[in-house]
């Protein structure tokens, strides 16, 4: 009988025990963001931190001095050595179904491909 009584006491409080230990973890987390966020605030008031992000992420620059930006540092490979890009043929695109249009692009890129490498084009047939 004092088993059925306080099975659910019992059970209310390991409950209780759960809900409590993940909000002082939430809390915690919490507790971690405002302190980075306060640490980014002190930050932006300093004026040199300022200046660098204004540098950095709107480009400017002070009067005298000189921006330069490089579009793409990772330019690809020179093709003026010869290589001409492949054109797909001249066939209305209106009347290809949409698997038609797809498989020609791939025949084209594959036509650039062999045009770049000095191979012949082999054209595949539609599955």
């Amino acid at each position: 009988m004092l088993a059925i009584t306080l099975l659910p006491a019992l059970r209310a409080t390991m409950h209780q025990s759960g809900q409590i230990n993940s909000l002082r973890e939430r809390i915690a987390r919490q507790r971690d963001t405002v302190a980075s966020l306060q640490q980014e605030r002190r930050s932006w008031e300093d004026p040199a931190y300022v200046e660098q992000q204004a540098r950095e992420r709107l480009k400017f620059v002070r009067v005298g001095e000189r921006s330069y930006t490089v579009i793409d540092g990772d330019a690809g490979p020179d093709l003026t050595g010869g290589a001409q890009i492949a054109v797909p043929a001249a066939a209305s695109a209106a009347h290809i179904p949409w698997y038609g249009q797809l498989w020609q692009s791939v025949v084209v890129a594959d036509t650039a491909g062999n045009a770049a490498s000095g191979s012949s084009p082999s054209v595949p047939t539609a599955p």
